[in-house]
């Protein structure tokens, strides 16, 4: 007997707030629970027929933001609270997870999506061998066992970007063309943003000459050769998505208690898709999800998709998932990416879920199509393909 198809009956997020803004004094659950009222309230329900939350964190270090945001937003007690980290993709993924959770008949209506508070992230500390050692702090853990896999990411997207021949200029000029598409359209964007700690839009997008882009620093360059000029290809502060806190969610439900409960849903999940691949370019893991999406929603291509978010870490990575899709850059991220954003990053790829369901639900018709897709450290990749009811 065949899966119902899961409905998506709301969705909401916060500002994106650059790391140490407006958010710095807030926890993870501070940012989230104002997102997920708002949610209950435009799906309609209430919040004690919420049987699950699945939240995506990268950032928490241990412990369960899902079940501390659970309490904090006054879920049911009873309430399933699972956190998932995987990295970038952690929001999707979670997504996937709570689809799960109602295919296999666990629960009826659950919330999934994604948080982060890069601000008050843990500082974090290898515990040392010996008793008497200091212990040794870290930015990152490891995302692959052997360090050769395991390349720092802004290192690894410099390298792609020299070894494929992505130049500074290119990667500045999709970054600029994302900032002028959120600013842009700041008031469309303003709808699906609820108001946390009194901040209403995203804080990071703004309006940049070509000139001053050329003279922001360097941030990373390739270390092997060739090419002769490393810093023709280089990536430039603008040209990478900036630290932020964050949070948006989706609520999802069965067709049978939708029926039940009175709620309206507004799109449908056709297909998710979670892969891996070689972690020493994790960037393009995103491209590979979304055309194992594409299969399983019985899409021959991306050009069947009216509205196309990618949740961009990077300029070259937008520049190479639109070649690798046979897409022209303007048709990803239409009002603007998580390069004019900022990535907070459990919750990036929701957000960027978010954006496409706004889109879908604001001028799409009846059963048009859209995707989103995100890849992460380690060679992940989310992605996964929205239509309209």
């Amino acid at each position: 007997m065949p899966t119902p198809t899961p409905l998506i009956a709301a969705w909401a997020r916060s500002a994106v707030v650059p790391r140490g803004g407006a958010f710095k004094t807030l926890q993870a659950h501070d940012i989230a629970a104002p997102v997920v009222h708002e949610l209950l309230k435009r799906a309609g329900i209430d919040a004690a027929h919420v049987n699950a939350l699945v939240v995506g964190n990268a950032l928490g270090a241990g412990g369960n933001p899902a079940r501390m945001l659970a309490l904090h937003a006054g879920l049911p007690i009873a309430c399933a609270a699972l956190t998932v980290d995987t990295q970038c993709c952690a929001g999707l993924d979670a997504v996937a997870m709570a689809i799960g959770l109602l295919a296999s008949g666990q629960a009826e209506v659950v919330i999934a999506g994604g948080v982060e508070a890069w601000s008050r992230s843990p500082i974090r500390m290898h515990r040392p061998l010996n008793a008497n050692d200091a212990p040794i702090a870290y930015e990152r853990p490891a995302f692959a066992p052997n360090p050769e896999q395991d390349p720092d990411m802004l290192v690894s997207a410099a390298r792609y970007a020299a070894h494929v021949g992505f130049t500074r200029a290119q990667q500045e000029a999709y970054a600029l063309a994302s900032h002028q598409k959120a600013v842009a359209h700041h008031d469309l964007i303003a709808a699906e943003i609820v108001t946390v700690a009194g901040v209403s839009q995203d804080a990071y997008p703004r309006l940049m000459s070509a000139d001053r882009a050329q003279r922001m620093p360097i941030v990373a360059r390739t270390d092997q050769p060739p090419p002769h000029n490393a810093d023709a290809f280089a990536l430039s502060s603008l040209t990478i998505s900036a630290q932020a806190d964050g949070a948006a969610f989706v609520l999802l439900i069965t067709p049978e208690a939708a029926t039940r409960l009175g709620v309206h849903a507004k799109a449908k999940c056709v297909a998710t898709a979670s892969v891996g691949r070689d972690p020493a370019s994790p960037l393009l893991a995103a491209e590979l999800a979304a055309r194992d999406a594409f299969r399983r929603a019985g899409a021959n291509n991306a050009h069947e998709m009216q509205f196309i978010e990618l949740h961009d870490a990077f300029a070259v990575q937008g520049l190479s998932f639109a070649k690798g899709l046979s897409l022209d850059t303007a048709r990803l991220n239409v009002h603007g990416g998580g390069i004019a954003r900022g990535h907070p990053i459990g919750a990036s790829a929701a957000i960027a879920l978010v954006r496409v369901l706004a889109d879908l639900d604001r001028s799409a018709s009846s059963g048009a199509q859209g995707l989103v897709a995100v890849a992460g450290a380690g060679g992940l990749g989310a992605a996964a393909v929205l239509a309209k009811l």
